[in-house]
């Protein structure tokens, strides 16, 4: 038995690829203009989430990053601006292991924005138990 390789079954090139990437979000937004719309976007500090600010921004929607610590949030901010001067990027520190940091920012939103309309919550907390309940 024989092993083939995916690149030559799909005609060359590493591994699988859909055909979309960097290179070909935004072209898949082109024409919609969502200047009106409001989006948070969390854990946007890197890969596809960092690509979906990008893009939301480049469409115009004002987008809002919550951010643990608000040195990575800009740089994110600041490499999209080097792109898309125009883009409306707000970056708001907000620690998800801290009850009180979300109430924060929640209430920061609420009197800084009329409406949210967009919510990608890519955020999320491992929580690890040092013992387990029994179960009867």
């Amino acid at each position: 038995m024989g092993f083939w390789k995916w690149s030559s079954f799909r005609g060359g090139g590493e591994g699988p690829s859909s055909g979309f990437g960097s290179s070909s979000t935004a072209e898949v937004t082109q024409g919609i203009h969502a200047g009106h719309l409001t989006a948070i976007v969390t854990g946007a500090t890197s890969g596809i989430r960092k690509e979906t600010v990008r893009v939301l921004a480049l469409r115009g929607t004002t987008v809002v990053i919550p951010c643990r610590t608000l040195k990575s949030g800009r740089k994110v901010k600041e490499s999209i601006l080097e792109q898309n001067p125009d883009a409306n990027i707000d970056i708001v520190e907000m620690d998800l292991s801290s009850l009180d940091s979300v109430e924060t920012f929640a209430r920061a939103f609420n009197s800084s924005y009329q409406h949210l309309n967009i919510l990608i919550n890519n955020a999320g907390l491992w929580l690890v138990l040092s013992s387990y309940p029994k179960m009867e």
